[in-house]
């Protein structure tokens, strides 16, 4: 059945707004299977929607003028095409262009979806980014191994490396490489947490000055402005932190195709 008070629970604490919660609860088969959709499901079911829709309304039907929605979508293309085909080479960098925008597309649209208010902030929770992370790093080995087999190993390996040492060097490659599957995620989860959780915190301080009274409230209009101006800085690094996350994916990817 619906949870109706974990809806319109009151946020007692800044970190309450990443706890995953259940929305939905169905128990079937007398019991014996529990199904359930959380607030974290329910907001990347909406984002992929938002996706589809975005998709649609940016198709231009082989039509002579291209409307809005399309133009937005081609400049979005190209901005992520030069992207990807700068970072890996503009030949095979075309091979991995198409999961590199969807990737791209996914964790902006659930960025902007964070933005608004009393949702939930899907990118922001390190369920979701260490996957993300951990895929991307894991396909970027197993392409290496697949190019060059063993010789993958070199990656590891310094250019110039004396051979004594080689054994300290090469454990140091070894987890800074390991290190990328946190490394990736990590980033992009405290970026989008950490404004989330100031956003709230300067939320309540100015709420409680403005409610104090009526010189309280002039006086509360001066920090106000200043969070108006941080929520739009928010929004660029919804975008920013996209394009981050891209950047470093193609350039794992490049690493092994390449080596280096």
């Amino acid at each position: 059945m619906l949870n109706k008070n974990i809806l319109f629970t009151e946020i007692r604490s800044p970190l309450d707004q990443f706890e995953i919660r259940d929305i939905l609860n169905l128990e079937i088969l007398g019991g014996n299977l529990h199904l359930s959709l959380t607030n974290i499901g329910l907001y990347l079911t909406i984002g992929c929607v938002l996706v589809l829709i975005l998709t649609i309304l940016g198709t231009n039907y082989n039509k002579l003028v291209s409307n809005n929605w399309s133009i937005a979508q081609e400049s979005l293309y190209v901005t992520i095409h030069n992207i990807v085909t700068s970072q890996i080479n503009p030949g095979r960098g075309q091979m991995y262009f198409p999961l590199m925008y969807t990737l791209f597309v996914f964790i902006l649209i659930n960025n902007l979806i964070g933005m608004v208010p009393y949702s939930f902030a899907s990118t922001g929770h390190f369920a979701l980014t260490f996957s993300l992370s951990f895929t991307i790093v894991l396909a970027a080995t197993i392409i290496g191994f697949k190019e060059h087999g063993l010789k993958f190993f070199s990656l590891l390996v310094p250019a110039g490396c004396p051979l004594v040492l080689l054994p300290l060097l090469v454990t140091i490659e070894l987890i800074s490489y390991l290190a990328k599957n946190v490394s990736l995620g990590l980033r992009l989860g405290a970026n989008i947490t950490s404004g989330h959780m100031l956003l709230s915190i300067l939320s309540g301080f100015v709420y409680n000055i403005m409610n104090s009274g009526v010189i309280f409230f002039i006086i509360g209009l001066i920090p106000l402005t200043f969070i108006i101006a941080f929520s739009g800085l928010e929004l660029v690094i919804a975008f920013i932190q996209a394009q981050v996350f891209i950047v470093l994916a193609s350039a794992y990817i490049k690493d092994g195709l390449d080596l280096h």
